[in-house]
């Protein structure tokens, strides 16, 4: 059993990523996430495993510094909040075109502009589908817990290595500013053993320059490439699928939920199950790839599906999507930092559906 701690999110994550094996951290204070940066460096990482820390000039500056490190087989990370991983989707982009492994967390926040530091789950769009230029995606882990903001800074980074590809944990303010109970794995030796045929450690006498970039002016080439990271996005969605199903074995009705939402929803699902209701609740642990079959499956025996989010309605169309028709599907969302009560998406449920 590793050590146990009560800690807040943003702690716990940022002591996980030092436990993970983490080499260098680049980023920039901004509410809700600021407890990374000062945590990481009350701790002095450097002198625990020779981490590297830097509190970057900007957003902009600290993606292209993990850029460099992520290039030279290290494993980088960086963390903001909403305004701020803004800034950072052109270099997000570019990891994402030239291969590179790379954990990233955005503690979401109330927007859209600067908006407000409660928490929100507005950025799905941005997170799922691409937020920079060209056609890429990376992996994105929503957590649920503070047990789950140290656990996935561990699978993160495996997870980036394992495709050469950035890795994006979407939580939020309440998760990153909560305390709980949290199980600290082991510290990791730091990571030393895959493939090192792509980084660039310079020219040797017994090996040729490495150039690693996203850039091709042929564009015959520049689609081979395209269609190669096509072919490891398709591979993640085969074999990286995360869900958890609660109450769904006989549930009639059916919330999808995920992050601090499905943790309300799923006190909604005890009330519901007091009241005779027969509730399930399906909680996507990964956004993307998004549990697309499992919902699909789910709706060929349920009345309907209630989505409720921290956003206006984002992840709800890829519900509908996966559901293709085979159920009905509603939405309900606070915004601005707000949360809805257990209480409230249970009246919504019984107002929307099951008296409709």
């Amino acid at each position: 059993m590793g050590q146990v701690k009560l800690m807040k999110g943003n702690e716990a994550f940022a002591e996980a990523a030092i436990r993970a094996g983490c080499d260098a951290y680049f980023g920039y204070p901004i509410t809700p996430q600021s407890e990374v940066i000062e945590y990481l460096a009350a701790q002095e990482p450097h002198k625990r495993t020779g981490m590297v820390l830097l509190q970057s000039e900007s957003e902009i500056a600290a993606i292209n510094m993990v850029y460099g490190a992520a290039g030279t087989g290290k494993r980088a990370l960086t963390s903001s909040s909403s305004p701020g991983i803004s800034l950072k989707q052109e270099g997000i982009s570019y990891l994402v075109g030239s291969e590179l492994p790379c954990l990233i967390l955005n503690v979401m926040r109330g927007g859209p502009g600067l908006g407000t530091i409660g928490p929100s789950q507005s950025d799905y769009f941005q997170a799922t589908k691409g937020g920079g230029h060209g056609d890429y995606r990376v992996i994105v882990l929503a957590p649920s817990s503070v047990q789950e903001m140290a656990d996935f800074a561990k699978l993160g980074f495996e997870l980036a290595f394992k495709y050469r590809n950035p890795v994006l944990i979407l939580s939020d303010g309440a998760i990153g500013q909560m305390m709980e109970k949290v199980e600290l794995f082991e510290q990791q030796p730091r990571f030393t053993s895959f493939d090192q045929t792509w980084v660039t450690t310079g020219k040797t006498p017994d090996r040729v320059r490495n150039i690693i970039t996203s850039l091709d002016l042929d564009p015959s080439k520049m689609e081979l490439h395209n269609k190669k990271l096509q072919a490891k996005f398709r591979k993640m969605q085969d074999n990286e699928v995360r869900f958890e199903r609660i109450d769904c074995d006989d549930a009639e009705y059916l919330i999808v939920a995920y992050g601090s939402c499905a943790r309300i929803c799923q006190k909604s699902v005890k009330l519901a199950r007091q009241k005779g209701i027969k509730l399930g609740l399906l909680r996507p642990i990964t956004l993307f790839p998004f549990p697309t079959e499992p919902i699909h499956e789910l709706a060929e025996s349920i009345k309907g599906i209630l989505t409720v989010e921290l956003s206006s309605g984002q992840m709800v169309e890829d519900v509908r999507l996966a559901v293709n028709g085979k159920t009905k599907v509603i939405f309900h969302g606070r915004m601005g930092g707000t949360t809805p009560s257990p209480d409230e998406v249970l009246a919504v449920l019984e107002q929307q559906l099951l008296n409709s």
